[in-house]
C-alpha cells in the first residue's frame, strides 16, 4: 500500500522543505500576533490564527514522514515509501493519524484566512468543521479529495485579496496574492502525485509560495511601522 508518492531521490528534500514551510508559518502568525497586540485588530489575530493551524498541519506531517522515511525498523522499501499489508496492520493507525491531522489543521487553517472578516463565523464554525473533517478522513483513501478542497478554498482565498487589492492597490496584499496563487498551483500539481515526480514539483512550488510569503515578512519587519495592519494583512 503506497501511503505517500515521494519519489526517492527526494525524501530528505521533502522533510526539509516541509521543516522551511513550518517555520515561515510560524513567523507569519508570530508576526501576525506582535501586530495585534499594537493594533489589538482581532482579523489580524485570525489570520496569524490561521497560519499557525497551517502550521501545526505541517508539523504532523513533518513527524509522521521522518517516521515513514528513515525507521527503518518500521518501514518496508523506504526510498519508495511502499509498506506491506501485514506491516500497515501495526502502525496504520499512527500514519493515518498523523497524515489526517495534517489534512485538518491545514484545512482549518484556509477555511479561517478565507472567513476573515469573521462575519457569521461562529455560527458556521461547527458545520464547516464537520465538513473539514469527514474531507480530512475520506483523503486518507482518496487522497485528491483534500487537495481538491485546498484548491478550492484557495482560489476563494485568491479572489478576495485581489478584490482587495483592487480597491486598496495595497503591495503587501498583492505580495499575498502571487503567494497564495503559487499555492493553488502546487495543489493542482498534488492532484497527479501517483505520477511521482510531479509530487516533486508540487513540492517545490509550495516551497515557492512560502518562499514568498518569507520575503512579505521581511519586508513587513523592514517596514516597521509605515504600513499598520489593515483588514486580512498583517
Amino acid at each position: 500500500m503506497k501511503i505517500v508518492f515521494t519519489p526517492d531521490w527526494f525524501l530528505t528534500s521533502d522533510v526539509l522543505i516541509e521543516v522551511f514551510s513550518f517555520l515561515t508559518l510560524l513567523s507569519f502568525f508570530a508576526l501576525a500576533f506582535q501586530s495585534y497586540r499594537l493594533s489589538k485588530k482581532k482579523s489580524v489575530l485570525y489570520l496569524g490564527f490561521g497560519f499557525f493551524l497551517i502550521a501545526l498541519g505541517q508539523l504532523a506531517s513533518i513527524l509522521t514522514k521522518l517516521v515513514l522515511y528513515y525507521d527503518t525498523g518500521v518501514t518496508h522499501g523506504v526510498g519508495v515509501a511502499v509498506i506491506t499489508y501485514n506491516i500497515v496492520r501495526n502502525v496504520d493507525i499512527f500514519y493515518y493519524l498523523g497524515f489526517f491531522f495534517f489534512r485538518l489543521f491545514t484545512l482549518l487553517g484556509l477555511y479561517t484566512i478565507y472567513k476573515l472578516p469573521l462575519e457569521k463565523f461562529a455560527g458556521e464554525f461547527f458545520l464547516y468543521l464537520y465538513l473539514i473533517t469527514i474531507i480530512s478522513w475520506m483523503s486518507n483513501s482518496y487522497y485528491y479529495i483534500y487537495n481538491l478542497t485546498a484548491l478550492v478554498l484557495l482560489i476563494y482565498i485568491i479572489n478576495k485579496n485581489y478584490k482587495m487589492y483592487l480597491k486598496d492597490k495595497v503591495k503587501n496584499t498583492r505580495i499575498v496574492v502571487f503567494a497564495f496563487s503559487v499555492l493553488a498551483v502546487a495543489q493542482f500539481i498534488f492532484l497527479f502525485s501517483q505520477l511521482r515526480e510531479l509530487y516533486a514539483v508540487g513540492q517545490v512550488m509550495q516551497l515557492a509560495s512560502y518562499i514568498i510569503l518569507l520575503i512579505l515578512i521581511a519586508k513587513i519587519i523592514k517596514d516597521g511601522k509605515k504600513e499598520k495592519p489593515s483588514g486580512n494583512n498583517p
